[in-house]
């Protein structure tokens, strides 16, 4: 451990030592588009508002602009333009080793009068202008102080109300109760396969995300009721935006830490042309936590991922842009053959696993007119996930007892058309067609037949439609409503839904505001539990291949509150009513699908389930002010499962209490050095489990739940406290980084759940993850 901490410092401290008595600046520039049609708006006024004496710029027949000999720090910049809203755009950070590059987008005014909006609503204003309700928007900046985020979306937004995390050890998360597996995935307007390392099949998190922060823009988070373009999901969205590349200077990253080694790059595809490439790779560097002595389990852990995006314009009315992510991963271990050191049964496995994912996407742009603009993607992504589990008999010898190698593809095409039809009225609509192609098998050892024995095996494609249309209309000053419908057809057994979706905001005046939302939702089962298959009468059959789309009734209410120009206070309540749930047929079954971890499935399911979340949030933040930021969430909510037994069950994921504090501060320390300190610290209810069966489970010799007992049983309370603590230093071209987060910092012994030990013939409990500590260096230059 010695040596490799050494090496950071002393790479850094080699930058710290070369002091500059000069006055540090960089440049602010951008583009100025309309907020729906994405048309440049030249003749557009951008100033910054916290310098002395104050600083800005025109954009020009572009609608692009510059600023010059900006001093390094957080500014405020307004933007504004004849006849639309004046932008406030806070908390924009500028370092020497890039450029600040911004793309603005202002609203039309309802009454061709300029209006400025106060700083903390347009802060929280999310990036697609047409979610009214549980939307969020989130920074690369968040992502990266955030304490113990890691880079990563899925860990940074458990700060947020309503989220909780289900595992330490990956990124998945329950959005108000709901299934982690609820989640839906999306990138530059089309969804993607799941963008994360060490994957399970069906889930929809990973142990570390594939997405580098050197490539996310601003991007939206959902909780509830989605705005109609938004499909195939009962939990939350991920609305990931990419940036585009410094289209006029070569620029570079390098990271190095306990994670991985990052390497990015972007600059301009040629000196006359306005094109630019961003590109990310970053190898496994996980080895080093294990020399240290954090328990990562006996495994050979490997990783290594590579995303980017080309913006390349092909005219004044049309763009292209090419962009994706490809990550591998595995993980290996190996049986201990002298069976002295046999512990517990673990020890007589071998096990493989590899996880790996990608996709590739075209995007064209085209300006129709100054009312319509065309956006067509063409995705193709797909993904692998395999596993084997051997476990050595008292002869030393190896017998295969678990085997699993799903692979999934897909070719996505989807065409959307925005109009502005007035300032009052904007309508957006869509069509996304999926190719899906499968390939999935999974065996398993039978204890009575004494052989391995197929769960599934299924090769073959489908497909699926989805369309949609949504109208926002700004009825006044102060009301804005967003109507749509969204429909969707499952072409393997003609499962379908159509769904209503309505939202509206209303101003009760400058510094407060009211929000309404209710969506018909729906979502396709995991594609591997509609191919369980079973044997009957010597003949192959598939019970849930006819299984429907799971649905839910979303209803929201909400208040926000401006405090003061930095200072928010947000509160919410919802209800969501779940049917056509997957469970067991039979009164005296207690499995449903909004309880499933991971993988498939495979027992007969029909759809006569229920569910119910209901619950209340708080939210208290306040924006970076004098270099400190915090954020309060608080959550008070029920989720419940009801199957054939007719009786309401706790689902796994009834926390019932949430409460996250993060906050942080920086201090500048001498000439052009900043030293930070952020901190997070989560209290919640337990995850539910279900107790074990201790005769059943000696008899079998593993662990047998008792199911009629489903989900009785509460972990103890979660506590966790994470710590971030960084030096940035700004010198001439370059911003170094160094970091240090360790996340649970008190090394708290979270309950995971418990097993049943068969050489001891005991139940244990598992833990979550000890304090693992993750050191990181970051050069931009």
């Amino acid at each position: 451990m010695k040596p490799t901490i050494l090496l950071f410092v002393l790479a850094f401290s080699v930058g710290v030592c070369q002091a500059t008595a000069q006055t540090l600046t960089q440049t602010i520039r951008g583009t100025v588009i309309d907020q729906v049609t994405k048309s440049p708006m030249p003749g557009a006024t951008v100033m910054i508002l916290d310098t002395e004496p104050l600083m800005g710029a025109v954009s020009d027949q572009n609608g692009e602009f510059k600023i010059p000999h900006v001093p390094l720090g957080i500014h405020t910049l307004r933007v504004g333009f004849i006849g639309y809203r004046d932008a406030i755009l806070p908390q924009i950070l500028v370092n020497s080793g890039k450029e600040t590059v911004l793309t603005v987008a202002i609203q039309e005014d309802f009454n061709q009068m300029e209006e400025v909006v106060v700083i903390a609503s347009e802060k929280d204003r999310t990036v697609n202008d047409m979610i009214a309700v549980s939307g969020r928007t989130f920074t690369v900046e968040e992502t990266r102080k955030f304490a113990a985020a890691v880079n990563d979306p899925g860990r940074m937004v458990t700060s947020f109300t309503g989220v909780v995390s289900t595992d330490d050890g990956n990124n998945n998360i329950s959005i108000r109760g709901n299934s982690p597996n609820g989640l839906l995935w999306r990138m530059e307007g089309i969804d993607i396969a799941n963008p994360n390392h060490f994957v399970n099949p069906g889930t929809s998190g990973g142990g570390i995300s594939i997405l580098s922060a050197q490539l996310l823009s601003n991007s939206d988070f959902i909780t509830s009721a989605f705005p109609a373009e938004y499909g195939n999901a009962l939990g939350g969205v991920f609305d990931l935006n990419l940036r585009k590349g410094n289209n006029e200077k070569w620029e570079f990253t390098f990271q190095a830490g306990f994670l991985g080694t990052d390497i990015a790059a972007e600059g301009p595809l040629s000196p006359n042309y306005k094109g630019s490439y961003l590109i990310n790779y970053r190898y496994s560097t996980l080895s080093i936590l294990s020399k240290m002595g954090v328990p990562l389990g006996d495994f050979v852990t490997n990783f290594q991922d590579l995303s980017f995006n080309f913006y390349l314009p092909t005219g004044k009315k049309s763009t292209i842009s090419i962009f994706g992510f490809g990550g591998l991963s595995d993980q290996n271990s190996n049986a201990d053959k002298d069976s002295l050191n046999w512990s517990t049964d673990a020890d007589r496995y071998s096990s493989t696993f590899f996880s790996n994912t990608g996709a590739v996407g075209i995007k064209h742009t085209y300006m129709l007119n100054k009312s319509n603009f065309l956006q067509t993607t063409v995705l193709a992504s797909g993904n692998g996930i395999g596993s084997t589990y051997d476990r050595l008999n008292e002869s030393y010898q190896s017998e295969e007892r678990y085997f699993e190698n799903f692979g999934q593809s897909k070719i996505t095409f989807s065409s959307v058309l925005n109009t502005k039809i007035s300032p009052k009225y904007n309508l957006r609509s869509g069509v996304f067609l999926n190719q899906l192609y499968f390939n999935l098998r999974e065996k398993s050892f039978d204890e009575q037949a004494g052989n391995m024995v197929a769960n599934i095996d299924s090769k073959g494609s489908t497909q699926s439609v989805q369309a949609f249309s949504q109208l926002q209309v700004r009825a006044s000053e102060k009301l804005n409503l967003n109507l749509g419908l969204h429909y969707m057809r499952f072409l393997l057994n003609g499962s379908n839904s159509l769904e209503p979706r309505i939202s509206a905001t209303y101003e009760l005046d400058e510094k407060q505001r009211l929000s309404l939302g209710y969506g018909l939702h729906s979502q396709i089962q995991p594609l591997g539990t509609y191919f369980s298959e079973q044997q009957e009468e010597g003949q192959t059959i598939f019970p849930n291949k006819a299984l429907d789309l799971s649905k839910s009734h979303h209803f929201v209410f909400g208040y926000d509150r401006s405090l003061n120009p930095y200072l928010r206070l947000k509160v919410e309540t919802y209800y969501q009513h779940l049917f056509q749930i997957p469970i067991k047929p039979g009164e005296d079954q207690t499995y449903s699908i909004l309880n499933q971890q991971w993988s498939f499935m495979t027992d007969p399911l029909v759809n006569r389930g229920f569910g119910k979340n209901y619950g209340a949030e708080f939210t208290l933040e306040q924006f970076t002010h004098r270099n400190l930021y915090f954020l309060l969430s608080a959550s008070l909510y029920n989720s419940l499962y009801k199957t054939e037994e007719n009786k309401w069950r706790n689902t796994r994921f009834n926390g019932r209490a949430n409460l996250v504090f993060t906050a942080g501060k920086e201090y500048h320390w001498k000439k052009n050095r900043v030293f930070g300190v952020n901190i997070r610290s989560v209290y919640g209810g337990g995850l539910w489990d279900t107790p074990i069966d201790l005769e059943a489970s000696i008899a079998a010799g593993e662990t047998v739940k008792d199911e009629s007992r489903a989900f009785e049983i509460q972990n103890p309370a979660y506590f966790r406290t994470d710590l971030r603590v960084s030096l940035k230093r700004n010198r001439p071209h370059s911003t170094q980084t160094l970091a240090l987060d360790i996340q649970n910092v008190t090394n708290r012994e979270n309950t995971f759940g418990s097993y049943f030990e068969p050489m001891e013939g005991v139940i244990k409990t598992a833990y979550q993850t000890p304090l693992i500590p993750i050191l990181s260096y970051r050069i931009e230059f």
